[in-house]
């Protein structure tokens, strides 16, 4: 499916970077960053520009092909890893931050990835999501058409242990994110920091 949506001459999600990453960056420690379900490279490129170490994972490799390219566009470089979320293991004390933006995937890959957050992230480590709630679909500006694969606060709190969070709220607001997320959008926002053990 992903490379089939992918496979569009543009980058279907634009070029620039999600807007609460942007306004967020200061968030995250300078060092070694991980973009889940990070396609078509928008994100991980732009932190790569401003000074991160970053790996970008992603199931699809026409999506990440044309990471190479907008890294390449912006004469920076990321680390890229082929692989689907459903078996990746994102390791123990190894991230400085971990970015999930608009990382929609069956329920119980979800489940796994969230429980590896905090055990992934570094002491001091910064988790950072932005993510369609149910209440998306009464929209239809993007996301997936089922509310199992979608976020809430709820659900954050129930999954993602061992963190503090700074930052966690619903809201809507208009997304302008290439062709496929353009117009109002119900989402949840996280910033969550890992504590002393």
């Amino acid at each position: 499916m992903w490379d089939e949506k992918y496979s569009a001459a543009h980058y279907v999600y634009g070029e620039e970077p999600n807007t609460f990453l942007q306004e967020h960056i200061d968030c995250l420690p300078k060092g070694k960053i991980l973009c889940l379900a990070e396609g078509e490279g928008r994100n991980a490129v732009f932190l790569a520009r401003q000074g991160y170490s970053v790996t970008a994972v992603d199931a699809s490799e026409i999506g990440l092909q044309k990471a190479r390219r907008l890294a390449g566009k912006h004469q920076t470089s990321i680390e890229i890893i082929h692989a689907d979320l459903a078996n990746y293991d994102l390791g123990e004390n190894r991230w400085d931050g971990i970015v999930s933006i608009f990382c929609h995937v069956p329920q119980e890959i979800r489940k796994r990835i969230h429980s590896q957050i905090a055990a992934g992230l570094k002491t001091e480590g910064v988790f950072l999501l932005e993510a369609y709630t149910p209440q998306q679909l009464e929209y239809g500006t993007g996301g997936p058409p089922d509310v199992e694969s979608m976020m809430s606060k709820t659900r954050l709190l129930e999954e993602v242990s061992g963190l503090a969070f700074s930052h966690l709220e619903e809201l809507e607001h208009v997304i302008i994110e290439g062709s496929n997320h353009t117009g109002i959008g119900a989402v949840v926002q996280a910033i969550g920091k890992k504590q002393d053990s």
